[in-house]
């Protein structure tokens, strides 16, 4: 980890950071993807799917590099996707601030805030996946699976 990585601290507004709805209640702004990816390197997250995974890992070669790579091209396809989604709906938050009350104090999250936090999360899942396969697929693995 680089010393001035974010850590995710650096994204807390009221204790939530962007994967909650009320980060953004509460005013947070949508981290950019280099900010998500530069957040999940710094947490060392590794998704949902890293049991599986590194299951796949263990395979042998070359059956092991060729599931890797294709989860690869289907994870991207996925970031893809999410990326999409993510900035439709930062854009609606910022339509929807834009017609909010700003004197209100806020009892509940809106659509738009649950929207962008889960989008969020997709991306931070997307990005970890990506993270961990590129770095299984950096290293040989076993031709004869011992």
């Amino acid at each position: 980890m680089r010393p001035d990585a974010p850590t995710n601290q650096d994204w807390k507004i009221g204790g939530y950071g962007p994967g909650h709805p009320w980060y953004y209640v509460l005013g947070g702004r949508p981290l950019t993807l280099k900010q998500i990816r530069e957040s999940v390197m710094a947490k060392g997250y590794r998704g949902y799917m890293a049991t599986n995974i590194n299951l796949i890992d263990s395979k042998a070669e070359p059956r092991r590099s060729e599931e890797l790579r294709r989860l690869r091209l289907s994870f991207f396809d996925n970031l893809k996707h999410d990326v999409s989604g993510y900035r439709r709906a930062a854009r609606e938050l910022h339509r929807y601030r834009e017609n909010e009350d700003r004197e209100a104090i806020p009892e509940c999250c809106d659509a738009a805030h649950t929207s962008v936090s889960l989008k969020h999360n997709h991306l931070f899942n997307d990005f970890a996946h990506i993270i961990l396969l590129d770095e299984l697929l950096f290293r040989q693995g076993d031709l004869f699976g011992y």
